[in-house]
């Protein structure tokens, strides 16, 4: 997939959005707390940083001159300063914490919330137009959170650092003060330039390492599959070429990590001897104590530190412009993705029966599949949907699902919660049998024995118990994919919906067991329309929809017929 390549005029105004809805949420009152505790906090470290550099001078002047009152006094002045910096550092590093989970749990339900409504989830799959969303809602967002407030609070402890010593460094020497502005200005240039390629590189990289542990999952979820078809080495082979792809890009990042490396590390250094070059003469001349050139040294290293905020976080800088245009990118698939509709077939939700108005669906290419078809599916009626093209019974299932598929005409169909679908392929999932069977909203009460009974009788129950039905489970390793099957249907049927749709059911169930599903749905006056393969028998149905190569289509009523 091609990487996503956001304006950083968007990308800025994503990051303003997403931090104005976050404290203008239902948890707006938690965090705003918690942010002023955090700006009250960092501005009582400034001010002790400040207190302490004073207290440091008179503390060495002290030594240097002898004097052991003051010595003793200002030794408990500093260890006063140091302790209360300690305490106000430990209750900002946690409210900033706090502060940085509350705005993810916030995010990530947001994100979720919209991932998964509408269908947005399956035609992002489809349309292929991000990668990975999967990780951009659970590692983005926690870096987005985690590094924009620590990123904003050491921009805010960089600006109280330039007020408090820049008056100190002026006050020491202004000379002093125009070459750590000078100093910093410059070493923030060379960074951005030395820098700059590693944006991108993090970029490939998230997505390189995503799909190396996507490769991962997808042989440990099919270990069975490649086992039997002795395929090892060609997934090896795959997660190996993955893992290369991933080894090549960090090769870069770490040569450029190397060059802003060796610039950095000799600009933090010459921070350590300027101010000594710059105080030593005048010491030496006698016009300072000696206290003020570790003032100074300190006061110099503060304050070119909080100048160099892009030298001293460069590298993390770099990730969080990533991760913002990662997250900018998915949201704008999303918005896109939901404005958009994949097909021109109208559908609509009515109470009554399934139906079907001037329905054409044709391929991908163009072929006609099903053309012009217009019934309305009876209440309580057992329907077989096949015929001699497998394609055109495909396209009408996923159609009436309202999956994406081109077409032209009209579906009508009862309200989500009262028409259940089951595809080839059911997912189980992790969780307990009560939540996947019953969940808390399902239209009418199931007593726990109802629901072993309705097991027992589709050939799922073995020796569960009561018990068994709040197990924490992955069921979808522990079942196979037929009973996974059963158990989605036994969701459905416990849900008494008025119709379930199936695919395939006389492939995945059998025929001796369709027919007993068949007359259990019938019992339970729950209409059921199975889109089968060709040739499947039809004696057990009550009508039979058959569709033709050319896209016609036939209605046979076997009640009258019989």
């Amino acid at each position: 997939m091609g990487q996503q390549q956001i304006p950083l005029r968007v990308t800025a105004t994503r990051f303003v959005r997403a931090i104005k809805l976050f404290m203008t949420s239902d948890v707006a009152g938690s965090a705003r707390f918690l942010l002023v505790s955090l700006i009250v906090l960092f501005g009582s470290i400034s001010a002790l940083n400040v207190v302490n550099s004073f207290v440091g001078r008179h503390f060495m002047t002290a030594i240097a001159e002898r004097q052991t009152a003051e010595f003793v006094r200002q030794a408990i002045l500093y260890t006063g300063a140091f302790a209360a910096s300690t305490i106000a550092s430990v209750f900002a590093r946690f409210a900033e914490e706090r502060l940085a989970l509350l705005w993810r749990q916030y995010l990530t339900r947001r994100a979720v919330g919209v991932y998964m409504a509408d269908g947005t989830f399956y035609r992002l799959g489809i349309q292929g137009k991000v990668s990975y969303p999967d990780q951009r809602i659970a590692e983005d967002i926690k870096a987005f959170t985690t590094t924009t407030l620590s990123f904003l609070l050491m921009l805010l402890s960089s600006v109280l650092t330039v007020f408090t010593f820049s008056s100190v460094l002026w006050l020491i020497s202004p000379l002093l003060f125009f070459t750590a502005v000078i100093y910093a200005a410059c070493g923030s240039f060379m960074t951005i330039v030395l820098g700059r390629p590693l944006i991108q590189l993090n970029y490939s990289q998230l997505d390189s390492e995503a799909a190396f542990r996507s490769g991962l999952i997808q042989v440990r979820e099919n270990a069975e599959s490649i086992m039997i078809e002795d395929s090892q080495q060609r997934h090896a082979d795959r997660l190996l070429r993955q893992f290369d792809s991933l080894a090549t890009n960090f090769r870069r990042i770490i040569g450029i990590n190397r060059n802003v490396g060796f610039f950095a590390t000799g600009y933090n250094w010459m921070i350590q001897i300027i101010p000594v070059v710059i105080i030593a003469p005048a010491f030496m001349r006698g016009d300072m104590e000696f206290g003020v050139i570790t003032q100074s040294a300190a006061a110099f290293a503060m304050l070119v530190g909080a100048f160099s905020f892009i030298v001293a976080q460069f590298n993390s800088i770099s990730n969080f412009a990533t991760v913002v245009a990662r997250i900018s990118s998915f949201l704008e698939a999303v918005e896109e993705t939901r404005r958009q509709t994949d097909h021109s077939v109208e559908l609509i939700e009515a109470e009554g029966n399934l139906g079907y108005e001037r329905l054409t669906l044709t391929s991908r290419t163009g072929t006609v599949l099903v053309k012009d078809l217009s019934l309305v599916i009876p209440p309580d009626t057992r329907v077989i949907v096949a015929g001699e093209d497998d394609a055109a019974g495909a396209a009408l299932f996923r159609a009436t699902a309202g999956l994406g598929t081109p077409g032209t005409g009209r579906i009508v169909s009862p309200p989500r919660q009262h028409v259940r679908f089951l595809g080839q392929r059911a997912c189980a999932g992790p969780g307990t049998l009560r939540q996947i069977l019953a969940p808390p909203k399902r239209s009418i009460e199931t007593t726990d024995e109802q629901i072993l009974a309705l097991l027992r009788d589709l050939g799922l129950a073995h020796d569960l118990t009561l018990s068994d039905l709040d197990s924490e489970q992955d069921w979808s390793t522990l079942l196979s994919p037929r009973e996974q099957q059963l158990v989605i249907l036994a969701s459905a049927i416990i849900a008494a919906p008025s119709h379930i749709v199936l695919e395939k059911a006389d492939t995945i169930f059998g025929h001796e067991l369709l027919l007993a599903i068949l007359a259990l749905l019938a019992e339970r006056r729950i209409a059921c329309v199975n889109f089968a393969e060709p040739g499947a028998p039809r004696s057990a149905y009550d009508a039979v929809l058959e569709y033709g190569s050319d896209g016609s289509w036939t209605w046979i009523d076997q009640k009258q017929k019989a």
